[in-house]
């Protein structure tokens, strides 16, 4: 007999590394692919909450305390990131008239395109799994500041749960910091 509750945290990993195949095989601009795409669960959940948390205090976004506690329930989270790289088209959607003059704190228009497309790919595979999930650009942005996935830029979270109730939604707001976010 295999009851559900036992095994739900392995489920939970094996339809979030489905999801990575989703962001993965996602389409990308001109074909070049800079996304990278990694997994954390147990302690490393742990790390981001406690960092968003600092950022927290550090920048006076009260949601970031209330997304840590998001972490803290989530099975895994999945973190999607674009590493930085000119698509030499010189289309000025980043709001430089080409590529060369492009400032390098810019980011290219088609790597945000492409980590886009990429979400929302591994989204629609956690909601055909019948999965919990929020893109979050805190836990995002702290993982950045962690260095996950390394060399990247514009970088997002996905944590993922399977539980009688979607944690990442319906959430209450933490106390207000600074009076911002």
């Amino acid at each position: 007999m295999l009851n559900e509750r036992s095994n739900r945290h392995e489920y939970v990993l094996q339809a979030a590394r489905q999801m990575m195949n989703a962001a993965r095989t996602a389409p990308k601009g001109k074909g070049i692919d800079v996304i990278e795409i990694v997994l954390i669960e147990g302690d490393e959940l742990e790390i981001l909450a406690r960092k968003m948390e600092n950022m927290a205090e550090e920048f006076g976004f009260k949601f970031f305390l209330r997304d840590a506690a998001n972490i803290r329930q989530a099975e895994c989270v999945v973190i999607i990131g674009t590493r930085e790289q000119s698509q030499g088209l010189n289309c000025g959607h980043c709001g430089f008239p080409t590529c060369a003059a492009r400032s390098e704190a810019v980011p290219c228009a088609l790597n945000t395109v492409d980590v886009g497309i990429a979400i929302g790919s591994a989204c629609a595979t956690a909601s055909d799994l019948r999965l919990d999930t929020r893109v979050m650009f805190s836990a995002g942005l702290a993982a950045q500041h962690l260095g996950w996935p390394q060399g990247c830029h514009s970088v997002f979270a996905i944590p993922v749960s399977a539980s009688s109730k979607n944690p990442f939604f319906d959430r209450k707001p933490k106390e207000d910091i600074n009076n911002k976010g």
